[in-house]
Order: C-alpha cells, then sequence, then structure tokens
C-alpha cells in the first residue's frame, strides 16, 4: 500500500489549522489543542514547516505561527516534501540511474511518468482545497479536468 507517512499526515493536519486561523498567530499549544494533536508532535512538524519557509514564527509572549502565505498558494506537495522530501515513488523516479536494473527496465520511464503525474496532481491540490469538507468526496469535473489536463501534457490517452 502506498501511504505518506504519519508526520505529513499530522503536517497537513497542523497546516489546516493554521489555515482556519486566517491571520491570527497560534502558539504551539493552541495548535495541539485545536488539532487533537500532542504537543511535541506539533512542535516536531512546525520545525520543518518554518524552516522550509511555509509558516512564521514569531517570539516572545504573543509569539507562535502562522501561514506565510494564503492557503491557496500553498500546494499538497509542498507540505509533502517538507516532511518527506522530494517524490520519488520508486529509486528510478528519483534517481534514473540508482537501481541496478536501470539499463534494461522497461518500467522505468513509466514509473518516471507516474511519479511526474502524482506530483503535478498533488501541486494542484491547495490547502485551500484540503478544507473543503465532502463527506463523500469523489473527483470533482474540475480536478477530473486537471487530472486529465496533466495525462494529455504527459502524452497519455484515456
Amino acid at each position: 500500500m502506498l501511504r505518506v507517512t504519519k508526520l505529513t499526515d499530522y503536517a497537513t493536519v497542523v497546516m489546516t489549522v493554521l489555515a482556519k486561523s486566517g491571520t491570527e498567530v497560534l502558539s504551539a499549544t493552541g495548535i495541539a489543542q485545536r488539532s487533537g494533536l500532542e504537543i511535541p508532535t506539533v512542535s516536531k512538524v512546525l520545525k520543518p514547516l518554518a524552516q522550509a519557509g511555509l509558516v512564521e514564527s514569531y517570539r516572545g509572549t504573543r509569539g507562535g505561527y502562522r501561514l506565510s502565505r494564503s492557503p491557496e498558494q500553498i500546494s499538497l506537495l509542498e507540505i509533502v516534501e517538507v516532511i518527506e522530501g522530494p517524490l520519488a515513488m520508486t529509486a528510478c523516479s528519483d534517481h534514473g540511474d540508482a537501481c541496478d536494473l536501470s539499463a534494461s527496465c522497461d518500467a522505468a520511464g513509466n514509473w518516471q511518468w507516474v511519479n511526474r503525474v502524482l506530483a503535478e496532481t498533488l501541486a494542484t491540490i491547495s490547502l485551500a482545497g484540503m478544507l473543503e469538507r465532502h463527506p463523500d468526496r469523489t473527483i470533482a469535473a474540475a480536478d477530473r479536468r486537471r487530472i486529465s489536463a496533466v495525462l494529455q501534457d504527459s502524452g497519455t490517452t484515456s
């Protein structure tokens, strides 16, 4: 099963809490209370998010954190890559020659294509989009058009 780590999931939760708070500066404790996460987990996630410039940190008695940009300007891909590193479904997705089979592998190009489609799809999903509640979420027509455009740009027909 392909799955992001819990830390990436928690980073997304923290980012959605900050997105909901608008320009309000929240302490790590406040974020933990609003998210239901433990304070050490929130602190662990905030550090790389701040280092990557996705959140701003403020010191002092009224210190805390807030988003550095609007939720519409932050993509899910950015959040994932801050915690996970560059998206790479397989070794050849990231470094084409990192695999012992690269000289004879017919699947490598396809994995690179799958990786690119996934990255481009995650890049089209904003933090604002992650705030939307869809209890029975299906791919919206606009999302299907974006995914279809990514596939077409990649030279694939459905």
